[in-house]
């Protein structure tokens, strides 16, 4: 999309510029420079407060951001200002080549914490409490002692009173690197299972919405190479689509959307004090805004009473009510009356995303802001305090995304400090002890998350840490880069999993080692079949893909993906399974393959024994086995 931008620059002496930035006075000179002459006529004109300003007719995004890459400049830095409120507010900005070239650069340089090779002590104790699943399949887990095979004998052998999914399924990771299932010309925001796995959603910066209808069979693949459903012109799918939503335009892009538990209503937030509901089992136009602005307020060119934006939303686990946060602020909004029933002043940053902490009560509400602390408030005490419950202290960088286990217990979170970080709520700091540290930064000075290299931490951790594992190996970069918990049915929720900005995606396990790195830039065409074999890829067929979103199926050891593709915009769907027992010790498949390989090498042995008695029979009776040969 083409802006016109107004660009004024400080009438400043060569060389006095801002601590910090020596030098980069000749680069933005150089930079403006060549704007000028982009212009049809006439240069710079000064105007009433004695600076130089020239209007950019034709100039869009791309252009700018191409040229202040080139120089090496922050696009935030002082020397310059843009006119464009929307970019002030924008999550992640840059889409552009200038990333990819300096994601590519940096690479090699880029900080990945510490390796962890074995089993961390408070993560073993997490396996052993019963918070996670069924102790026992960890300990045979661990022992590297589990044998799907003698799982299945047994059960015949010896009668049990209850057979539990999470037996079977406790250890089928996904180990594909995928196959793609859908292509949008527009970046995927958020890409999710519904509660049941039945259905799969996301939205996108172009403001549309797409509902999947997972249990229906995949549609043939086209000989041409796509595979179009209804009029949209701009998806690519071989899932069935349930629902195609134009969402209401808001400033950038959706930043979320949520299901409701019962598979009938969609919610979305646009950077907006409004939230959206949409009904996905019909076709009607009709949208529900959800206003969390202050009705008193006058109205703003936006049409709402106050100015901020709302990031991350939640249905409850009943369904009546909805979370967001967003400026600073977290909110409820009761469906059924029909009124915001809470505001907070939460942070000193931006709430990039909020949860509720359990699938009970609905009274523990939990916020994850830019200020790098997480807190966690009880709504039946917020009438007597504006104070948190308790604040999650540890991480050093702003954090991206926060995600609930259920139980009320156990959180998890993405920070910029490129660590996924597993939380207690029984061990959460007190007010006071935050009030001790609130001010005080821990971080990297001028680090800016939106570009491809972090230097490292300055600390290990928060001094006040009360995280109980910390996990580390992907790149929270560019972009708002999620983290969940593996099913619990299946799993026990032993898992943790997240995207990451180098295209590849983690999964962990509880102990903290990594268990599992599937690569999306090894994903398959569309025209692959996900159920197939999974083919080698001779080369990476993509590079510098982000992935920004994962969803584990509730039932199938089988995960969705959405990954960026390219510099210039798009992205694509992928579905990772799990490809047979064959990277199992003691599988069924190691079985057969080992009975194979046996009876082959026993082949050979007997051919080779049968040649080698007739040569030692031609050399005492030559021309003995010639006809027998000939045959």
């Amino acid at each position: 999309m083409q802006t016109d931008w107004d660009v004024q620059m400080e009438e400043e002496d060569e060389g006095q510029m801002p601590n910090g930035y020596p030098g980069q006075n000749a680069s933005i000179q150089e930079i403006l420079s060549t704007l000028f002459s982009m212009q049809a006529g006439g240069g710079p004109q000064a105007n009433r407060d004695g600076r130089r300003t020239i209007r950019l007719s034709g100039i869009d995004i791309h252009d700018l951001t191409q040229l202040l890459t080139s120089a090496g400049v922050r696009r935030r830095g002082p020397d310059f200002a843009l006119n464009e409120e929307d970019l002030e507010e924008e999550e992640e900005d840059d889409e552009d080549d200038g990333y990819y070239n300096a994601y590519r650069a940096a690479a090699n340089v880029q900080w990945r914490g510490p390796q962890i090779t074995e089993p961390q002590k408070a993560g073993v104790e997490l396996l052993n409490s019963g918070d996670f699943g069924r102790v026992a399949n960890k300990s045979r887990s661990r022992r590297n002692d589990t044998n799907i095979a003698n799982l299945i004998v047994n059960r015949a052998k010896r009668p049990q009173p209850r057979m539990y999914k999470e037996d079977y399924a406790n250890n089928l990771i996904p180990n594909s690197n995928g196959t793609a299932i859908a292509a949008y010309d527009a970046n995927i925001y958020t890409g999710q299972y519904s509660a049941d796995s039945s259905f799969y959603y996301t939205c996108s910066q172009d403001f549309r919405l797409h509902v999947f209808d997972t249990t229906a069979p995949p549609i043939p693949h086209s000989g041409r190479g796509t595979t179009r459903i209804y009029s949209d012109a701009s998806l690519q799918t071989t899932m069935k689509v349930r629902r195609s939503i134009q969402g209401n335009p808001g400033r950038w892009t959706i930043t979320d959307a949520n299901l409701s538990p019962d598979n009938e209503r969609m919610i979305y937030s646009s950077i907006t004090p409004t939230v959206y509901m949409t009904n996905i089992l019909d076709d009607s136009p009709v949208q529900t805004p959800i206003p969390f602005a202050d009705p008193s307020r006058s109205a703003n060119i936006w049409g709402h009473g106050e100015s901020f934006g709302i990031w991350s939303c939640r249905f409850s686990a009943d369904g009546n009510e909805v979370v967001a946060g967003g400026s600073g602020k977290i909110f409820v909004y009761d469906l059924l009356a029909n009124r915001r029933t809470v505001k907070i002043s939460a942070h000193k940053d931006d709430v990039n995303s909020c949860c509720w902490a359990d699938t009970a009560s609905g009274n523990v509400l939990v916020s994850a802001s830019d200020d790098t602390f997480i807190k966690v408030w009880d709504r039946r005490s917020l009438g007597a305090s504006q104070k948190p419950s308790g604040v999650l202290i540890g991480h050093t960088e702003g954090i991206t995304y926060v995600s609930a286990k259920g139980d009320g217990r156990y959180i998890v979170s993405n920070g910029k400090d490129q660590a996924m970080r597993l939380w207690d709520l029984r061990k959460m700091r007190s007010s006071q002890e935050f009030e001790t540290v609130e001010r005080k930064h821990y971080g990297v000075h001028n680090f800016d998350y939106r570009y491809p290299h972090y230097p490292g931490p300055r600390y290990p951790a928060h001094p006040l840490d009360c995280s109980v594992m910390t996990y580390y190996g992907h790149s929270v970069l560019r972009t708002l880069i999620r983290c969940h918990f593996s099913p619990m049915e299946t799993t026990g929720a032993r898992y943790l999993y997240s995207g990451s900005a180098d295209g590849r995606i983690h999964i962990w396990s509880l102990d903290g080692r990594v268990v599992q790195v599937l690569d999306r830039s090894k994903t398959l065409p569309m025209s692959f079949d996900p159920s197939e074999p999974e083919y080698p890829m001779t080369k990476d067929r993509r590079s510098a893909v982000c992935v920004r979103d994962v969803s584990w199926h509730a039932q199938e050891p089988a995960l969705m993906s959405v990954a960026w593709e390219s510099a210039h915009g798009g992205s694509t769907v992928a579905k990772h399974e799990w490809k047979g027992l064959s990277k199992m010790r003691g599988a069924l498949e190691d079985w057969v393959e080992k009975d194979n390989q046996e009876q082959q090498e026993t082949s050979r042995l007997r051919r080779s024994a049968r040649l080698s008695n007739r040569r030692t029979a031609q050399r005492h009776v030559p021309g003995a086995f010639e006809d027998e040969e000939e045959e």
